[in-house]
């Protein structure tokens, strides 16, 4: 059977970027894209084909969250911004790259947007692909997540774990979901489906996570590494303790777990943060895992951007994971 086009607010659009030339060894991302078509989905092992699967690009255009947790708005900008990142750089992957267009959130409606874009989330997965979602803020997190719970993956057995490259542990205890709130959310869904939520975070900045927030992480058997402690070393001996528990994984970065000077267009910029050179070698080890279900990156807002760093760090970190 064909798999049907996930449902998006926004058709793909055109990309962008240098031209030197038609023939691959000019190739940069914005002749490489192409738009998202289904094609016939064939039955394969996630972990098996993980390296050869192709990735589609997904935008959730979003601030609903980021306004809901008192942040600086502007996410719902990020999809075009990473878009035009990723353009011009040099196309060096061996899988195909498709573009699926962008799911929007009007106004406050972020648990319909988010329903709709796991949905989209879920069709990509269940065809084959390899979803990467560009948010928004990391209320993204909560969208991927249900997709993630919907495909064939969970629904087959699979130990799918969440790690998440990020300055805070997202697990708020609100009445109304924002960007705060995610992994709680998840964590009460996994337990109302009879699962356990196995999630862990590098980066943790202490002074910006309360007591409540630690005890919380606590009770949900939470492995984390503080900012101050990821050293090259420690975090991929962290990574691969990790990778080894879980049968395929959701990795999400939330982009203020980098330093203010590298990472400045965020909604919470890090005064500490994770060195690049860290969260790059982070990104190289998921990829070489084999194990790598879906990933997104949050919370790049374009307004507070200079020279659209954070873009370009974004747009760095995409490219070494599908590589």
């Amino acid at each position: 059977m064909v798999s049907p086009a996930p449902a998006v607010d926004v058709p793909p659009q055109p990309w962008t970027g240098r031209f030197d030339g038609d023939g691959a060894e000019h190739l940069r991302w914005w002749q490489a894209v192409t738009p998202y078509v289904p094609r016939r989905a064939r039955a394969a092992s996630v972990a098996a084909s993980a390296s050869a699967r192709p990735a589609v690009i997904l935008g959730f255009s979003s601030d609903a969250g980021v306004r809901r947790n008192k942040g600086r708005s502007g996410a719902a900008a990020a999809p075009a911004a990473i878009r035009a990142a990723l353009g011009p750089l040099a196309f060096h992957l061996a899988r195909d790259v498709h573009d699926a267009g962008d799911v929007t959130v009007a106004g406050d409606a972020l648990e319909a947007g988010q329903a709709r874009a796991g949905l989209a989330v879920t069709s990509l997965l269940d065809a084959g692909r390899l979803p990467v979602l560009l948010g928004g803020g990391h209320e993204t997190a909560f969208a991927s997540y249900l997709g993630v719970a919907g495909s064939a993956a969970v629904r087959e057995g699979l130990r799918v774990g969440v790690l998440n490259l990020d300055a805070h542990f997202d697990l708020r205890d609100e009445a109304v979901p924002s960007s705060g709130t995610p992994f709680l959310q998840m964590a009460r869904a996994e337990a109302a489906a009879g699962r356990e939520l196995k999630y862990a975070v590098v980066g943790i900045s202490e002074p910006n996570n309360t007591r409540a927030l630690f005890r919380t992480a606590e009770e949900l058997g939470v492995d984390f590494l503080l900012d101050e402690d990821c050293s090259a070393e420690a975090a991929h001996a962290f990574v691969a303790a990790f990778l080894a528990q879980v049968d395929a994984l959701y990795l999400t970065i939330d982009l203020d777990v980098l330093p203010a000077s590298v990472a400045p267009g965020v909604s919470a910029p890090a005064a500490y943060g994770v060195p690049m050179a860290v969260i790059s070698a982070v990104c190289r080890q998921v990829a070489a895992s084999g194990k790598l279900l879906h990933l997104d990156v949050a919370e790049l807002n374009p307004e507070f951007d200079l020279d659209h760093r954070t873009a370009k760090v974004a747009a760095r970190l995409i490219s070494t994971l599908l590589g």
